[in-house]
């Protein structure tokens, strides 16, 4: 049984990637128009994401 869930796991994981590497571009592309318009409040909020999805990108990758 346990075998079956690391499956499931994995095949999530799989899917989820490209769909976080889009999520990494939108989020840099906001701090980029963030930073265009020296606007800190959302240049800290989309460093915060970038974060979290740096690490899950790791997580899942590694």
């Amino acid at each position: 049984m346990e075998k079956v869930i690391q499956t499931l796991k994995r095949r999530d994981g799989e899917r989820r990637i490209p769909v976080l590497k889009m999520e990494i571009d939108y989020e840099l592309q906001t701090l980029f128009d963030a930073m265009q318009a020296s606007d800190q409040k959302q240049i800290e909020k989309s460093k915060r994401i970038l974060e979290r999805l740096r690490n899950e990108l790791q997580r899942l990758e590694g």
